[in-house]
């Protein structure tokens, strides 16, 4: 049965009213007490003090937070209880989560509390998360009459109850597509604590592999191993001689993030290639970024590409080095790599990176050496492609899930509107 019969099959013709959240809840904007910085204590006594950087997009309770207030402060602020909600109305608009904790919320939240006779609070999270109701937010703070979620637009917005007449039923109906819903939460869970599992082991056995005896070993430099290497460049931003229509693969730091690169956000212009600095790079490269925050992070191309002038490309020589071997090499010492940044941004250079040294084992027996290098690399490879691939492993197990999630709740939470449309 689809999830639309479903939840047909679960109403039974029952009704279902649309009510503005205001009569089914207290909806309020937090507080500041200020100056905040007199209120701040580390005293155990102190009340939570809950700002955006406590939340985690990808799950829906607060459970901590970085400070406390003292009870004064929080006096001046907007105390909640455990199981209340606070949604994001300056940055990450729209954005619910349940308070698993006590605590105080600043100016940067709106409270929804005080629903839980009409409302199941996970019920109610997963229709504020629904796409109709972030859409729906969109559309308010971009028609230019608003900045912002303040709580008169949350207190406006229509909450579908079925069962309007008969609390219990209507409870009961929003538990049900609560246990459906959370099926699928509870099955990402699971799948991300694997995740975090493999990618520990990962980084076990990458230690375990990537440690030798010195006497294992030569230690030579990546330049010793590196036949070329290649910078680029940034072609005019707003030039469209150099970006429409662009076929070239064009690669920014940001995309370096210790994965294959099969594709590039942007693409450039075969003029951009003969006008500027940005060159053609040979794939399978080992491609280091330099540049501030960046610095340090590593990827390997899967095709030929061009890059800005932030990426030191590494074309490593087959008959010294693995280059798969190399970049687990680099990865595993982007921190070192990263705090041996020059200057007020914390920028590497080429010459930085080329005198980086890496261990080459039966580094008098190339063939040897090779052998060795592409058994520790293959070993790797498969946890890396458990841990990291989009296309494969439990990235992709995770994203086809969160999909499936997304799809069952907006499918389960199209109840039947108004003739005057809301969200």
């Amino acid at each position: 049965m689809s999830a639309a019969g479903f939840l047909e099959k679960l109403l039974d013709g029952a009704e279902v009213a649309w009510m503005p959240l205001g009569e089914i809840a207290s909806v309020q904007r937090g507080s500041s007490p200020r100056p905040i910085s007199k209120f701040i204590t580390s005293d155990k006594n102190g009340v939570p003090w809950i700002k955006i950087g406590d939340t985690t997009p990808k799950s829906k309770y607060v459970t901590k937070t970085a400070e406390k207030i003292t009870p004064d402060g929080a006096k001046k602020s907007r105390l909640l209880s455990k199981g209340d909600f606070i949604i994001s109305n300056s940055m990450s608009f729209g954005r619910p989560y349940i308070l698993g904790i006590d605590g105080a919320i600043h100016d940067g939240w709106a409270s929804v509390s005080e629903f839980k006779s009409k409302l199941n609070s996970d019920f109610l999270y997963h229709y504020l998360s629904s796409h109709s109701v972030q859409n729906y937010w969109l559309t308010k703070i971009n028609s230019g009459s608003v900045s912002n979620l303040n709580s008169k637009l949350i207190q406006s917005l229509l909450i579908p109850i079925p069962c309007p007449d008969d609390p219990a039923k209507s409870l009961a109906i929003q538990e049900e597509i609560v246990r459906i819903l959370d099926t699928f939460t509870e099955l990402t869970a699971e799948l991300t604590a694997e995740l975090t599992q493999r990618k520990k082991q990962y980084n076990h056995y990458r230690e375990q592999l990537l440690t030798f005896d010195e006497d294992e070993v030569e230690w030579k430099t990546l330049g010793d191993v590196t036949l070329k290497s290649y910078s680029g460049a940034t072609p005019k931003a707003g030039n469209p001689k150099y970006y429409t229509q662009g076929t070239i693969p064009w690669l920014r730091t940001q995309e370096v993030v210790f994965s294959d690169i099969h594709e590039t956000n942007v693409k450039i212009t075969q003029a951009a290639v003969d006008e500027t600095a940005a060159k053609w790079v040979p794939e399978n490269c080992v491609i280091v970024a330099i540049s501030g925050a960046t610095a340090g992070r590593s990827a390997i191309n899967k095709i030929p590409l061009t890059t800005n002038q932030h990426c030191c490309c590494l074309a490593i020589d087959p008959s010294q080095a693995n280059y798969r071997y190399v970049f687990h090499w680099v990865s595993r010492n982007y921190e070192t790599l990263r705090d041996m940044g020059q200057g007020a941004r914390g920028d590497l250079n080429s010459g930085l990176i080329k005198g980086f040294k890496i261990p080459i084992p039966f580094a008098d027996d190339s063939q040897k050496s090779l052998a060795e290098q592409a058994r520790i690399a293959a070993i790797l490879d498969k946890f890396d492609t458990l841990t990291s691939s989009l296309t494969e492993g439990l990235p992709r197990e995770i994203a086809l899930r969160e999909k499936q999630y997304a799809y069952y709740r907006d499918q389960l939470l199209s109840f039947p509107k108004p003739d005057a449309e809301a969200a």
